[in-house]
């Protein structure tokens, strides 16, 4: 007698009706759509939503559906130049309030969207997107570095109570800076200023000149030092741009490096979106200095000429300048957290620092109560402007100091900056959560991949899986008959369920991981065939049909299995090692592995016990 456990059929009806509905928000598609978000980045409204709608049916230009997805609005159309059109209406009547972008949006039901099913994302190839293209200013790393040294070496030399005329950054041997030099006047000892210089430049080769005006001592990094330096300013800079990417929340990003200094972004489903980009690309960190409450701020901003050991900033929120003593307490570089939140004052970031900076910030406010501290927000930009008729780009930075307030309190590696609005806040701690960039980035290339492209592709990729489907399950239905038909249905559900993990897991579907599923329903065949032709055996030896199909499945499942597995792990590697399309196809095929070897060994063996199986006797078997 042929039986199988009623708690496996109830799983696997459970499973595949799950899959069934995960998988159903892919099957309506999606149409154009305009992403509208405000400039201030706190979330679109209601009433807002409706005003915009407003304005479009004024305009005459019609749209299929409008919600708000994410503090975002999301506006579908039937075409793309009603999307087009509709871009530049709101571009227009709307440009200091909002910033638009070309995106799309699935036709999914609102009771489906409501409960959190949406359909799989598309890869760059398929979909369309955004492809950015940015150069590193590696030798901005090097000069970076040789600054961390002199700040070192200014802290050193002041706690061994030793004087120095000049600290600065040379180049020694090379056209670009590459060592520190320390100046001294002439009765400073030397031999002190070098053993205090032994740990602030370590590292570095150290050597003693004499100058006219005094001795010098000058640490200069090695040429692997220097390579070594440029390399981490690249990874780093990919490490914080995937950050960012992931931040915003666009669905499977590709950040990965591409030659010697220049690293490549695609942003699948993003077209022309100006807030992506001014993300991704700003240099922006903290620095946490004490107030100058000896001088006057409005004197240095009229002579021009801030007090010796101090510096001039100006306030962002209410345009006054501010002096601050240059010593730093704490850099953004130095941050461990930081999450937007409500204060007493209203929207604020709270911060939390490393070790070593909160031990410093604890020094610092225990002995300066009752004085003012500020935030000082520094960003870098190139800005290129026409000398001569020639395009030259320079790099400036910003620095404006976003928040300032009386110590009231001793605190260390946990506090909040306030004094911001809610969309600044976010944006402030997204900078720096996700890390501040290592150097400038300057973008070089930027390209729109069109709908059209995706479309083409995705139609000859769907055509490749029908064909290939289609030519397998003739031959199945052809070759075993009834049990090949059952081999068709479960390669049917194992396509399903397939679908409904890469949409749970938001994975990402390229052309290379249409290519895993097809090499996936071809792993499943291979299953079915084996515990088709053991059936075979066994009734060709005189087993009876019940007893052949249990048989079948039980002797088959070690060469399933073996075979499966050395699959797996090759999938694993490429998915944990893999970037870009590899990894697409890793993904898949090792999701495609485990779906198949549910739908094979347990969803085909609980239809075909369902058929076959009980008390009823059974004469032949249609295989």
């Amino acid at each position: 007698m042929l039986e199988y456990a009623r708690w496996k059929y109830i799983l696997v009806a459970v499973v595949l009706l799950l899959a069934l509905l995960f998988a159903l928000p892919n099957f309506f598609g999606e149409d154009p759509a305009l992403q509208v978000a405000r400039k201030d980045h706190n979330a679109v409204t209601v009433d807002a939503a409706r005003a915009v709608e407003t304005f479009l049916t004024q305009r005459a230009i019609r749209f299929a559906k409008s919600y708000i997805d994410t503090g975002r609005l999301m506006v579908r159309f039937a075409n793309v130049p009603d999307q087009l059109a509709a871009r530049d209406a709101v571009d227009e009547q709307y440009k200091g309030t909002y910033i638009t972008a070309l995106s799309f949006a699935p036709r999914t039901p609102d009771a489906l969207r409501a409960v959190g099913l949406r359909p799989m994302p598309l890869g760059l190839d398929l979909r369309g997107g955004l492809y950015l293209l940015y150069q590193v200013d590696v030798n901005a790393a090097v000069t970076q570095a040789l600054e961390g040294y002199v700040q070192d070496a200014r802290r050193a030399l002041a706690a061994a109570n030793i004087s120095v005329k000049d600290v600065t950054t040379v180049a020694v041997g090379s056209d670009r800076p590459n060592a520190v030099r320390v100046v001294l006047p002439p009765e400073a000892d030397v031999a002190a200023a070098r053993n205090a210089l032994n740990s602030a430049l370590q590292g570095l080769t150290i050597s003693t000149e004499s100058l006219a005006s005094g001795s010098a001592i000058t640490g200069a990094m090695t040429t692997a030092q220097i390579r070594e330096r440029q390399d981490y300013a690249i990874q780093q800079n990919i490490t914080t741009l995937r950050n960012r990417v992931n931040e915003l929340g666009v669905s499977e990003p590709i950040v990965q490096r591409q030659g010697i200094d220049r690293i490549n972004v695609q942003l699948p489903g993003v077209q022309n979106s100006a807030d992506v980009k001014d993300i991704l690309g700003r240099v922006a960190t903290l620095e946490f200095r004490l107030e100058d409450m000896q001088n006057n701020s409005f004197e240095a901003m009229q002579s021009g000429r801030a007090p010796l050991g101090s510096k001039l900033y100006t306030h962002t929120r209410f345009g006054r300048p501010v002096l601050l003593k240059r010593e730093v307490i704490a850099t953004g570089d130095q941050l461990t957290n930081a999450t937007s939140g409500q204060s007493q004052e209203g929207p604020a970031v709270n911060v939390k620092l490393d070790a070593r900076a909160g031990e410093n910030m604890l020094k610092t406010t225990r002995a300066n109560l009752n004085k003012r501290m500020a935030v000082v927000l520094i960003e870098k930009r190139r800005e290129t402007s026409d000398v001569n008729g020639k395009k030259v780009s320079r790099e400036v930075t910003d620095e404006e100091v976003i928040n300032d307030a009386t110590i009231r309190g001793i605190f260390a590696n946990n506090f909040q900056i306030t004094g911001l609005q809610a969309g600044e806040a976010r944006e402030l701690s997204l900078l720096l959560r996700s890390g501040s960039l290592a150097t400038v980035i300057y973008e070089i290339e930027e390209r729109a991949v069109g709908p059209s492209l995706g479309r083409d592709n995705i139609q000859k990729g769907v055509t490749a899986l029908i064909v290939g489907m289609a030519g397998v399950f003739l031959f199945m239905a052809v070759y075993y008959k009834t049990f090949g038909v059952v081999a068709d249905v479960v390669l049917l559900a194992n396509v399903v369920l397939l679908t409904a993990l890469l949409s749970m897991m938001r994975a990402s579907l390229s052309l290379p991981g249409i290519a895993g599923i097809i090499l996936t329903v071809g792993m499943a065949v291979d299953a079915n065939v084996l515990i088709y032709e053991r059936i075979r055996e066994e009734i060709r030896r005189g087993v009876s049909p019940q007893a052949a199909i249990r048989a079948g499945f039980e002797k088959a499942f070690s060469a399933i299995t073996d075979s499966n597995i050395t699959t797996l792990i090759a999938g694993v590697v490429l998915w944990v090692l893999g970037s870009g399309p590899i990894r697409g196809f890793a993904i898949v095929l090792t999701l495609g592995i485990a779906t198949s070897m549910f739908t094979s060994l347990m969803g085909s063996r609980a239809l075909l016990t369902f058929m076959y199986g009980g008390r009823r006797k059974i004469a032949r078997l249609s295989i």
